[in-house]
């Protein structure tokens, strides 16, 4: 029986990769209008971006426990092993709401083979360590090897993003209020990345040109091998530009393959709409 691989939607997957894969997707929360959806579900990420444009702040929360007791038991109950990995535990208490529903579900089952583990990842650098331990699950690999190679995917999986509108990261507690408003009003642009699943800012960059060029020279100054790589990039609703980058990507840097998603509405929710990512291994492909 083949392990199966289990993500939550901060994953950014899309819902081919879900089906293509056979990994199983339990959604987070997102709270708009005074209505709860399941992200990915009952909401899309277009309808949070052109809110946030009109001025609404949708809200977001964390997977919920009974999603989990009820996924957890159908797999124990069943026999099959499971590994969940989770959206950074640094940006969500999804993976702590996770690990609590896996010790209760082992004490009814104490040999159930549930693995919860924490990839410190977000967005499609997250989507990409999951679906490399997809790939090895529908081989035929055991838990250790699509842990540990799970594992080391997201430990060196960089996230380079930029914002349109600090606004949105104050809104969410990433950045303060006077940075937020020097940086609207100076057209400042930021570049963050994920250190140890924190957001943090890395260097502002005034004028866009100048910012993507930017992202591409930290690109190939952390980037150690791109031929056997499938680079991902994703987007606050904003296609135009991740292709520009895409086509630049691959120009330069000729990686295996390039994924293009959609920056889904959790975290989209957060970092607002005009969002750009470029996700990549700082290491060799394993």
């Amino acid at each position: 029986m083949n392990i199966k691989i289990l993500a939550d939607s901060a994953s950014d997957l899309s819902e081919n990769h879900y089906k293509s894969y056979d990994i199983e997707m339990v959604p987070l929360t997102v709270h708009m209008d005074d209505e709860e959806y399941k992200d990915a579900i009952d909401i899309k990420p277009k309808t949070v971006y052109d809110a946030m444009r009109e001025g609404k702040s949708p809200k977001t929360s964390q997977a919920s426990p009974e999603s989990f007791k009820t996924i957890f038991t159908s797999y124990a109950e069943s026999k099959q092993p499971l590994v969940y990995l989770a959206f950074s535990s640094e940006l969500s208490g999804t993976y702590q709401t996770a690990k609590m529903m896996e010790q209760e579900i082992k004490e009814t089952y104490p040999d159930a083979e549930l693995h919860v583990i924490d990839t410190k990842c977000a967005s499609i650098g997250y989507g990409l360590t999951v679906l490399r331990a997809a790939q090895l699950a529908n081989d035929g690999a055991g838990v250790e090897k699509i842990i540990e190679t799970a594992t080391y995917h997201a430990k060196h999986m960089e996230h380079i993003f930029t914002v349109d509108d600090l606004e949105y990261l104050y809104r969410g507690g990433r950045v303060s209020k006077t940075a937020a408003f020097v940086g609207s009003f100076l057209k400042i642009k930021p570049i963050l990345h994920v250190e140890d699943g924190k957001l943090i800012p890395l260097e502002k960059i005034r004028g866009t040109k100048k910012l993507h060029s930017r992202m591409l020279e930290i690109m190939e100054e952390r980037g150690k091998d791109f031929s056997n790589q499938t680079i991902g990039i994703s987007h606050g609703d904003d296609y135009d530009t991740a292709k520009k980058l895409a086509d630049a990507i691959e120009a330069k840097f000729n990686p295996d393959d390039i994924l293009i998603e959609m920056v889904g509405a959790t975290i989209g929710a957060h970092a607002g709409p005009g969002t750009i990512a470029i996700f990549f291994l700082n290491n060799d492909y394993k």
